[in-house]
């Protein structure tokens, strides 16, 4: 005659059951999120290479577009590059930069942020600036961060079931923050597929948008109202962030970068910023001005007409 489990068995079996369940939803999840970063989006993309050419890391431009605004959104807050290079590779890791709408249990968004545990509504956190500004709030209550390894810091914010895997995306994470804080000057190139569709540009649009993501200073009231039929948008740079060594900034760079790295959505089609210009179908390339010196006081914006 078969012997009959004890209820004390049959509870531990139970449990054994239910964490295995765990797990495995917990991978689904991840599985989920990865297979989507394997298909990757054929046609435009951006690529940021590395000074020395030796390191390049390529992507779509709806990537690129996040990337960019999990940066603005670090420095404006005054994190440093160390603080982005954080939340990008934890971006990489949690969605490859996309702000998908599922992942494991409830998590949604590009940080793959649970409502359940605090992080905000669905909606909000699908809204990449805030999604980003609440990365950097947690990671900023996190001691010493800074001096932390990458995948340590990450950790202490994410509470992942897969701590270890942020350190791989470090060396790609660092490469895009170098670009995207202005410290690497016309390091991002994307190509974006407006070179070719029709229908204009909206200027007030990408005012909207760069005042959204890097917050009310970074256009004085007037130049913010701008032109209704204006098709440039100027970004001035404050004295006070332009370096003296090479007679840019990294705040130039950082919102030519930006404009670049949003030109698909916002249709832009040229960027310029001190001797340096960006076209949609070409990328960049120096056109230095006659008789005068390079103009790094303003980054100067151009929508599809």
């Amino acid at each position: 005659m078969p012997r009959t489990a004890s209820p004390a068995r049959r509870r531990s079996r139970l449990l054994r059951y239910a964490a295995a369940f765990t797990v495995l939803a917990a991978l689904g999840g991840y599985l989920a999120v990865q297979y989507d970063s394997s298909t990757n989006e054929s046609g435009p993309r951006c690529v940021v290479r590395a000074a020395d050419g030796d390191h390049a890391y390529e992507m779509s431009l709806h990537q690129a577009a996040n990337a960019a605004t999990i940066s603005a959104v670090g420095t404006t807050r005054g994190m440093p590059e160390r603080a982005v290079t954080i939340a990008l590779a934890t971006a990489i890791q949690e969605s490859t930069l996309r702000n998908i709408d599922y992942g494991d249990r409830d998590s949604v968004g590009l940080f793959q942020q649970r409502p359940s545990q605090g992080w905000g509504t669905v909606a909000q956190i699908m809204d990449p600036v805030y999604s980003s500004g609440e990365f950097y709030e947690h990671l900023a209550e996190v001691p010493g961060y800074s001096r932390l390894p990458l995948t340590v810091a990450a950790q202490r914010v994410q509470r992942s079931g897969f701590p270890q895997a942020y350190a791989k995306h470090e060396p790609d994470a660092a490469l895009l923050a170098a670009a995207l804080t202005g410290r690497e000057p016309a390091a991002l190139n994307c190509v974006p597929s407006t070179v070719t569709a029709e229908g204009p540009g909206d200027a007030a649009r990408v005012r909207a948008e760069l005042l959204r993501t890097f917050g009310k200073d970074v256009l004085p009231g007037a130049v913010a109202a701008g032109a209704s039929a204006a098709a440039t948008v100027s970004v001035p740079v404050p004295a006070t962030a332009r370096a003296k060594a090479d007679g840019a900034s990294r705040r130039g760079w950082e919102l030519a970068h930006w404009a670049v790295a949003h030109s698909e959505e916002q249709r832009i089609r040229r960027v310029s910023y001190a001797d340096r210009v960006w076209d949609a179908g070409s990328g960049w390339r120096t056109e230095r001005p006659k008789d005068r010196e390079p103009d790094t006081s303003t980054v100067r914006i151009r929508v599809a007409q």
